[in-house]
């Protein structure tokens, strides 16, 4: 991605074959151009907070959409979408969690923490595709945003 200003959708997937599925979904089904993929806790917290690698990033140009995975390396998941909905500049981004655990305690977690959905990846290709295809149009599409 060229310009970082311009991301709508924030995927952070460790797992190479579930992001490359979600871009191929979200592409294929024409719901955006403008994703960047990072593949840990860390990078997303320093691209979200213009940090790091990202630090000439314009920190006001906010992802429409982080899609975020919960079994991270360095910062997890729920690190992660505590320190965004613990910002009050971040805070209004919505943020869904797509991760593979069922555990209770982690939706519980992740809806305390202030999560905007929480949904467990399908384990079937078609399945996910389908999955991933009806989140980019549900936030990118019809979800009212503020501004």
């Amino acid at each position: 991605m060229e310009n970082l200003n311009q991301v709508e959708i924030l995927l952070v997937e460790d797992n190479p074959n579930d992001a490359e599925l979600a871009v191929r979904a979200l592409k294929k089904n024409k719901l955006t151009n403008n994703m960047l993929v990072v593949e840990d806790g860390e990078e997303a917290l320093d691209f979200i907070f213009a940090k790091g690698k990202f630090e000439g990033r314009e920190i006001k140009a906010r992802p429409k959409l982080i899609l975020l995975d919960l079994n991270l390396p360095k910062v997890n998941g729920l690190e992660v979408l505590k320190a965004i909905k613990s910002n009050d500049f971040t805070k209004m981004i919505p943020v869904v969690v797509l991760t593979s655990s069922k555990e209770e305690n982690d939706i519980v977690q992740s809806y305390s923490l202030g999560v905007n959905s929480y949904i467990v990846k399908p384990v079937d290709f078609d399945k996910f595709v389908i999955a991933v295809k009806e989140l980019g149009l549900y936030w990118l599409l019809l979800n009212e945003h503020p501004k």
